[in-house]
């Protein structure tokens, strides 16, 4: 949304979704099955849930952020704030719903999930760290011609 002469915004990038889940399936195709064989199947069926929940999570946050930034960059850190309190909200009712024995290992989850947040931040991290980011609009793309166009000197300006 741009108003009349202002510079179009740049969109927002969610390609560390990608690279997110790609991480998080990865670790939980190794930490499930050791997780069931050292405490349980419970704790691996916990692991595959936690990683769902981090995963979800991570990508609504990062919907919603978008979206908020597409509206106005004011409108992503209350919308970042926002989401994250809910999410907090909906995992505790989600801990404490589930039964203390029973087809899934609370503790397990909760850990599961603690550690899929830290990963998923040092992905961001380094997605945000290996990013080419501008202070100031980036240059114009090479016109179609090919060749672009000469710069400007102070004897070509008219």
């Amino acid at each position: 949304m741009t108003t009349a002469g202002a510079e179009p915004q740049a969109p927002w990038d969610l390609s560390f979704l990608r690279v997110g889940t790609a991480v998080t399936a990865a670790l939980t195709a190794v930490a499930a099955p050791v997780a069931g064989l050292l405490a349980g199947w419970d704790a691996a069926v916990a692991v595959l849930l936690g990683a769902a929940v981090v995963t979800f999570f991570f990508a609504l946050s990062g919907l919603v952020i978008a979206w908020a930034g597409k509206h106005g960059d004011a409108f992503t850190l209350p919308a970042a704030l926002g989401s994250f309190f809910v999410k907090i909200l909906v995992l505790a009712a989600v801990l404490q719903s589930l039964p203390a024995e029973g087809w899934v290992d609370r503790r397990a989850l909760a850990w599961t999930v603690v550690a899929g947040a830290l990963v998923w931040s040092v992905v961001q991290q380094r997605w945000v760290w290996t990013r080419r980011l501008y202070y100031v609009p980036p240059p114009a793309p090479p016109s179609a011609g090919g060749t672009p166009p000469p710069p400007e000197t102070p004897a070509t300006r008219g």
